[in-house]
């Protein structure tokens, strides 16, 4: 057994013949009688009271101590108390994610997660906790896609809990527990004279941002990031390098979404309307 009990009513003293007896403390009869004491991983002594007529329990919670320790379970009782809120809100001051990034993970959590599981001791949880989360956002009328990113962002922040020894066990790698479902929806591109329309009411200016997203599949900030240089006219390529994006409120150059760059077919019609006049 790992540690040992201490009966903080009763201590062991000499009498006047040398022998040893057990002789009442002066807080005899008052308070948990039963201390269970053990130095953790880290060096510290850690101890759990336990009331009279517990002793067996004491020493049960003693031996799973070690066992904890033994198999790599073991979790420090005071980062088990930590709340998944006060972990998370630590956890994304240090990532190094983009700053809009980061942001927007604050918002999901605030408003999504910390609501209902954020005042929840990391070392409680169960994957009930996460079935009840998410059956509580699809409830909610969270969509599908929304809720996944969410549900990312949480799972996220419980596996560095893990790494970090704040949890022993993830409680979203059970098999009971299943992320947001998707919601199921036909994509319907728009029709030629939809776009032909668009196009028609916009400022001449602007008139081939609708051709680079219609005829490349590009995203806005993709298209609002083209430089003239990633318009290969010899191959009939455009080289998708980066995007125009907010940060902060002001407008910056970055990489694509995900940071992947890539080459799309550039059609005729779209680069005869791109091309020099």
């Amino acid at each position: 057994m790992a540690g040992h009990i201490q009966d903080r009513w009763f201590k062991t003293e000499k009498d006047a013949d040398g022998k040893s007896v057990r002789v009442k403390t002066d807080r005899h009869g008052t308070g948990l009688r039963y201390r269970a004491r053990y130095v953790g991983p880290d060096g510290t002594e850690k101890s759990k009271s336990f009331p009279d007529g517990q002793k067996r329990i004491a020493e049960r919670w003693l031996t799973k101590v070690e066992a904890d320790m033994n198999s790599g379970d073991y979790v420090d009782p005071r980062r088990g108390k930590v709340t998944f809120q006060q972990y998370a809100e630590k956890w994304l001051k240090a990532l190094t994610n983009d700053p809009n990034t980061i942001e927007s993970m604050n918002s999901q959590l605030g408003l999504h997660a910390y609501p209902y599981i954020g005042t929840r001791p990391l070392g409680s949880f169960k994957p009930e906790h996460i079935r009840e989360w998410v059956a509580a956002l699809e409830e909610k009328g969270v969509p599908g896609s929304y809720g996944r990113a969410i549900y990312a962002n949480v799972r996220a922040a419980l596996s560095a809990a893990v790494d970090d020894g704040y949890l022993s066990r993830h409680p979203c790698s059970a098999r009971s527990v299943k992320p947001p479902a998707l919601d199921i929806k036909r994509v319907e591109p728009w029709s030629a004279e939809r776009v032909f329309a668009v196009q028609a009411a916009m400022p001449e200016r602007y008139r081939a941002m609708v051709d680079l997203g219609a005829g490349c599949g590009m995203r806005q900030g993709e298209i609002l990031g083209v430089a003239v240089d990633a318009v290969d006219f010899d191959s009939d390529t455009l080289h998708v390098v980066q995007q125009l994006k907010l940060s902060r409120s002001k407008p910056v150059f970055a990489l694509p979404k995900g940071g992947k760059t890539r080459d799309v077919p550039l059609p005729g019609p779209v680069a005869t309307r791109s091309g020099p006049t």
